[in-house]
C-alpha cells in the first residue's frame, strides 16, 4: 500500500468513525477541521435520506427520523458515487430501529421502491393487441413455458398494512396518520407509469407469482404457485385474470423467446 493510499484510507475511516485513529501526523487543529467535515458529510447524507423518505419522516416525526438516518449513515456508509443510492438498506435499518412499529419499515421499503422505479430505464409496456398477436399460436405447452419481460424498476413487496390509505394520509397537506393493518398480508406492486411511480395492493399469491416470473419462472410455474394457494379450480381461473391485469396495468414489456 502506498503512503498516499494509506493516508486516504485513514482519512476516510476517521470520517466514518469518530473513534478511529487520526492519520499520522495529525494534531488538534486537524481534528477540529475533521469534525466540521464529518458533520457536513453526515448532514448531506441525512438530507439525501430525508428527500427520499419524505413520508417515512412524517410518520415517525422529524427527531426520530434524524436519529435513524444518522444511525444508518454511520453503520451503512454509502459506497456509490451518487447520493441517490444513499438510502440503500434504510428500510432494513427502520425494521431494526422501529421493530415495534413494522409499518415504518414497510413504508420505507415502498418509498425506496418508488424512487428506484422513478430512475429506472425507459421502456414501453406491451399493448394488449400485440400480446394477443404474439401469443395466438401458443400450444398448451407453449403457454406453460411462456416467460415475460417486465418494465425496468418493477418491484414486488409485502405488507401487513393498508399502504394506499397510509400514503394518502401522509401527503404534505394531511393531518396525523394512523396505520390500518390487514388480517392477512398483501402484495405491493410498484412500477413507473409514464414519468410517475405508482403502486397497487394485490393478493399475496399474485405477488408471489409475479416475483417468481420476475426471477425467470415460466407462466406454468407461476400458475403452480397460484394453484397451491387457491386450489385447482380457482387457481386456473385466477391465473388468466391475473395475466390480463398485468397487461392492463402496463407492467409487461415483452414476451421472452
Amino acid at each position: 500500500m502506498t503512503a498516499l493510499l494509506a493516508r486516504q484510507e485513514a482519512f476516510l475511516s476517521a470520517i466514518l468513525d469518530e473513534d478511529a485513529a487520526l492519520p499520522d501526523g495529525w494534531g488538534a487543529r486537524h481534528q477540529a477541521g475533521l469534525e466540521i467535515y464529518r458533520n457536513n458529510y453526515r448532514t448531506a447524507l441525512v438530507e439525501a435520506l430525508r428527500a427520499t423518505f419524505e413520508r417515512t419522516e412524517r410518520l415517525v416525526g422529524e427527531a426520530s427520523f434524524e436519529q435513524a438516518a444518522a444511525h444508518h449513515c454511520i453503520t451503512h456508509p454509502p459506497s456509490s458515487w451518487t447520493l441517490d443510492l444513499a438510502g440503500a438498506g434504510f428500510p432494513e435499518t427502520c425494521d431494526d430501529l422501529f421493530a415495534n412499529d413494522p409499518d415504518v419499515g414497510e413504508l420505507a421499503a415502498l418509498e425506496w421502491a418508488m424512487g428506484q422505479a422513478f430512475t429506472a430505464a425507459n421502456a414501453q409496456p406491451m399493448a394488449l393487441d400485440a400480446f394477443a398477436q404474439q401469443s395466438a399460436g401458443l400450444t398448451e405447452q407453449g403457454w406453460a413455458d411462456l416467460r415475460l419481460g417486465f418494465l425496468p424498476g418493477l418491484a414486488v413487496l409485502e405488507t401487513g398494512f393498508d399502504l394506499v390509505k397510509l400514503w394518502s394520509a401522509l401527503a404534505p397537506d394531511q393531518g396525523p396518520a394512523e396505520p390500518v393493518s390487514f388480517d392477512q398480508r398483501q402484495a405491493v406492486i410498484v412500477w413507473r407509469e409514464g414519468e410517475r411511480p405508482v403502486f397497487v395492493l394485490r393478493a399475496k399469491w399474485e405477488g408471489e407469482a409475479l416475483a417468481a416470473m420476475l426471477g425467470g419462472a415460466s407462466f406454468g410455474e407461476a400458475c403452480a404457485l397460484i394453484v397451491a394457494a387457491l386450489g385447482e379450480e380457482d387457481g386456473a381461473a385466477e391465473a388468466g385474470a391475473m395475466l390480463a391485469r398485468w397487461l392492463a396495468d402496463g407492467i409487461v414489456a415483452s414476451i421472452v423467446q
